[in-house]
């Protein structure tokens, strides 16, 4: 295919990929009532068991529409995501062999579970972050919480820790690609925790250490189990390249050069 069949192609695909996150965006309309009224429920139940006079506002005329707009090309993105995923991998699978569709496949089918977890967790522990800075406000004060602003942070924080349960599918791609070996990637494992120490502090918006601590955990978990997988992996490309005559130790040390 020319490049004119290619830029025909990625227009196709970008049509029914923006055609299906409309859609998306009409049902998540519909169903803001709903997704609103899961948003707000911690912000109603500590008002209502701290009798504290706390209430999402909207500060202007049009801040209800905006916030409305907002959240429902939000959920279209969200709702559509298998459809541009799908058109995404459908552009670019004709130009990859067959290998790489394999690698690519398995990260689609690891990444998107560990993603959902990461936002469960987030979702689970909101109200404890929404009640400790709620908490500071002073006695006899009200807390009027601009509408806008709060369901922007509650999407920030399920977003950040989504992605921060992905990245270490990220490293095993790499290692699988041959981009990053086993060896290098336990040997930056003190950056790793540092990298994960800063990604856990701007996740939580608390300044709680044991709330940073939550995210830490189940995410070093993770960097140890993509350190493990790289492992076998590069044990067993070994054996085979052994099998064929071949040594991999210099390709490594290259490899491991390169990262320093």
């Amino acid at each position: 295919m020319g490049l004119g069949g290619h830029l025909k192609e990625l227009r196709n695909r970008l049509f029914w990929s923006s055609l299906f996150i409309i859609v998306g965006a009409v049902v998540g309309w519909i169903i803001f009532e709903q997704v609103f009224a899961l948003l707000q429920a911690p912000i109603v139940d500590y008002a209502r068991s701290h009798h504290s006079n706390t209430t999402i506002n909207f500060g202007s005329v049009t801040g209800a529409f905006d916030l409305r707009m907002q959240t429902s090309i939000f959920l279209g993105v969200l709702l559509a995501s298998p459809f541009w995923l799908y058109n995404l991998w459908a552009f670019i699978t004709p130009g990859l062999k067959s290998k790489e569709r394999r690698y690519t496949i398995t990260f689609l089918a690891t990444s998107v579970p560990l993603f959902l977890a990461g936002c469960w967790l987030a979702w689970t522990t909101l109200p404890y972050f929404i009640s400790s800075l709620i908490g500071f406000t002073p006695t006899g004060a009200a807390n009027v919480i601009n509408a806008n602003e709060y369901v922007l942070f509650t999407i920030r924080v399920l977003l950040v820790f989504g992605l921060a349960f992905v990245l270490p599918v990220v490293l095993v791609l790499l290692n699988f690609i041959g981009v990053l070996s086993a060896k290098s990637i336990l040997k930056s494992w003190r950056i790793a925790i540092f990298i994960i120490a800063i990604v856990a502090a701007l996740a939580t918006p608390v300044s709680d250490p044991m709330s940073m601590l939550l995210v830490m955990v189940p995410m070093t978990l993770l960097y140890f189990v993509a350190v493990g997988i790289a492992w076998l992996h590069d044990k067993r490309a070994s054996k085979n390249a052994k099998a064929l005559g071949i040594d991999l130790s210099e390709f490594e040390d290259l490899v491991d050069e390169s990262d320093s």
